[in-house]
């Protein structure tokens, strides 16, 4: 799987559908598995969607680092696993369901951006008020990155 980057703005249709745009679509190896995965983010009022591939690394992840008998642990990894398997129609479409579109309030105009192993899915306005929430990057990356053991670019 590669690294998932980009912005894009697009348009879902009155049925939750939305045609994968063609910058990110090059960036899926789905060449012969076109199932998705798509679940609420706990961070962020948006939707991730996965491959399925990168959805069961998620997985082995998550097994390899939670202990499953404990409680907090295992809602927590429920709660990882709630969602959805959807898949990409022959027109480069995934249909959101209702029950998440109500979540992100999806409406017509969407972005779909690129994170890593997965994308997001936010509803275009969400999306710009939260990068117009006066994040200091600058003094959080100082904070964060200067502690890691890390070589800047």
């Amino acid at each position: 799987m590669s690294l998932l980057v980009g912005v894009e703005y697009c348009k879902a249709d009155a049925q939750g559908r939305f045609k994968m745009p063609a910058a990110i679509r090059k960036q899926l190896d789905i060449a012969s598995d076109n199932r998705f995965f798509i679940r609420k983010s706990i961070y962020n009022e948006c939707l991730e969607i996965f491959t399925y591939d990168a959805f069961q690394q998620e997985i082995a992840f998550l097994k390899s680092h939670l202990n499953l008998y404990d409680p907090q642990a295992k809602k927590l990894y429920r709660r990882f696993i709630e969602g959805n398997m959807i898949e990409m129609d022959s027109f480069d479409r995934l249909l959101v369901s209702d029950a998440f579109r109500s979540w992100i309030k999806l409406s017509k105009d969407i972005v779909i951006v690129g994170s890593g192993n997965f994308i997001e899915l936010w509803n275009a306005d969400t999306y710009k008020s939260v990068n117009n929430d006066n994040f200091d990057y600058q003094s959080v990356a100082k904070q964060l990155l200067s502690k890691a053991d890390v070589q800047p670019l």
